[in-house]
């Protein structure tokens, strides 16, 4: 496996991890009555939201170095 596969295979995975944690805390928030824990918890969800896109985009541009695309 070449190392720009490895390094792919890891943010797909971080990708899916990331993506799990965000429906998790959006189901959390949900059963949340305390105003101070949705608070928390609408940040937790913002952070992971912002770190599902950044390595959504991470990959996608690495799949467009890979085609040549830029």
């Amino acid at each position: 496996m070449h190392g720009e596969d490895i390094h792919l295979t890891e943010i797909e995975r971080q990708i899916a991890a990331a993506a799990a944690n965000l429906r998790e805390l959006i189901e959390q928030t949900a059963s949340y009555s305390v105003e101070m824990g949705r608070e928390l918890l609408g940040q937790r969800i913002d952070d992971q939201a912002a770190r599902l896109e950044i390595l959504i985009r991470h990959r996608d541009g690495l799949l467009r170095s890979r085609t040549g695309e830029d």
